[in-house]
């Protein structure tokens, strides 16, 4: 069994800043990409960010510059740094893991449960 847990949501204002985290736990081989994705009301669940296991990282364009992503190989968790968050950032948001269980396994993505965040003044 895998379990992401993504926390850190919140209500802030527009400039404000918060801190994603999501932490793997369970049976895990190893764990390649990690990356966030979100979700606004009636639309579909986009990429925010990814992280390799070598910290190689791409970013939507629309939070490059306001946005980091990092990882702690060694603790399974991917961190999500926002900053300058703007209205349209309103969304939930789950982190995403790329993972083998077993050394002969197949490579599997699991996700988190979703953290809210809300960007309102």
């Amino acid at each position: 069994q895998v379990q992401l847990v993504d926390t850190g949501g919140g209500l802030v204002q527009p400039g404000g800043s918060l801190r994603l985290s999501c932490a793997a736990s369970g049976s895990i081989f190893n764990i390649y990409a990690m990356g966030w994705y979100r979700q606004a009301p009636g639309k579909q669940r986009d990429v925010v960010a990814v992280i390799t296991s070598g910290g190689s990282t791409t970013y939507a364009n629309s939070v490059k510059g306001r946005f980091t992503i990092s990882r702690d190989n060694g603790k399974n968790t991917v961190y999500l740094q926002m900053n300058s968050l703007k209205p349209e950032d309103t969304a939930v948001y789950y982190c995403n893991a790329d993972l083998k269980r077993t050394v002969g396994g197949p490579r599997s993505d699991y996700w988190g449960q979703g953290t809210q965040v809300t960007v309102s003044s």
